[in-house]
C-alpha cells in the first residue's frame, strides 16, 4: 500500500466484509453512449427492524417520487417532497439534495437540472438522478440512486413523468412489503420485468450463467 494513498485498500487498515452490517455502494462510469450513478444499499444477513424500515421508506420515496406524474414546466424542488415523505411520515429525514443533473461527457453532477430550489424546470429529454437516503451516525447508511429520464406522460394533456434507466435490482432482504401500496408493488413489478427483458438476455449473451441466475431471483415478482 502507498502511504501516500490512504485510500488505498491494505490487509492493516482494510476491515473485513461481514453479514452483519448494511453496505452502501455508489457506483458510476462515463461510457460513449452515456454516464452512469447508480447507488444500491445491501444487507446479507438479517437487517434489524429499523433498517428494514428505513430501507423500505427510502425505497418508497424513490418510486413514489419516478412515478408521478406532473405539469411541464414544473420546478424539480415543487416535486422534491414526494421522495421524503414516507420517511416524514414517521419522522425521518436525510440532509442531502434528492438528485442531480447528469450529464454526458461532462459532469456527472450536472447544472442546471435538479431538485432544489435553484434548479430550472424539469423538461422532456433531461436526465437527473433520484435518490432519497437515511443515515444513522455510526451505524449504517442507505441511498437508492437511479437515473431517471424525463419523458411525456400518458395523459390527454402534455403532462411529465419519469423513465429510470438504472437497471439493478432493489435489496429484496430489506424491503418490508407490508409497508409498500399496490402502486407500489405494481411498479416494482414492472421496474422488474423491465430488467428481465433487457439486461437477461445480455448476460445470456456473455454466457455470464451465475449471474443471469442471480438476476432471475433478484426480480421474482
Amino acid at each position: 500500500s502507498d502511504p501516500l494513498s490512504p485510500r488505498s485498500p491494505s490487509n492493516r487498515s482494510s476491515r473485513k466484509l461481514s453479514v452483519d452490517e448494511m453496505y452502501l455502494s455508489d457506483t458510476g462510469g462515463q461510457y460513449l453512449d452515456g454516464t452512469t450513478d447508480i447507488t444500491r444499499t445491501v444487507h446479507w444477513g438479517v437487517p434489524t427492524p429499523l433498517q428494514k424500515e428505513a430501507y423500505t421508506r427510502v425505497l418508497m420515496g424513490n418510486i413514489d417520487l419516478s412515478r408521478l406524474v406532473f405539469p411541464p414546466n414544473t420546478a424539480g424542488g415543487t416535486v422534491e417532497s414526494f421522495a421524503r415523505r414516507a420517511l416524514w411520515n414517521v419522522g425521518l429525514n436525510y440532509g442531502h439534495g434528492t438528485g442531480h443533473g447528469i450529464g454526458n461527457f461532462l459532469s456527472v453532477h450536472e447544472w442546471p437540472v435538479g431538485f432544489q430550489s435553484n434548479n430550472v424546470p424539469l423538461a422532456a429529454g433531461m436526465f437527473t438522478s433520484i435518490e432519497p437516503g437515511y443515515y444513522r451516525d455510526g451505524e449504517f447508511g442507505i441511498r437508492i440512486e437511479d437515473v431517471a429520464l424525463v419523458v411525456e406522460a400518458q395523459t390527454k394533456k402534455p403532462f411529465l413523468t419519469f423513465e429510470v434507466v438504472s437497471l439493478v435490482p432493489y435489496d429484496r432482504n430489506l424491503i418490508d412489503l407490508s409497508l409498500l401500496s399496490p402502486e407500489q408493488i405494481q411498479y416494482l413489478n414492472a421496474y422488474y420485468e423491465t430488467i428481465r427483458a433487457r439486461v437477461g438476455p445480455e448476460l445470456q449473451r456473455q454466457k455470464l450463467e451465475e449471474e443471469y441466475r442471480w438476476l432471475q431471483r433478484s426480480t421474482e415478482p
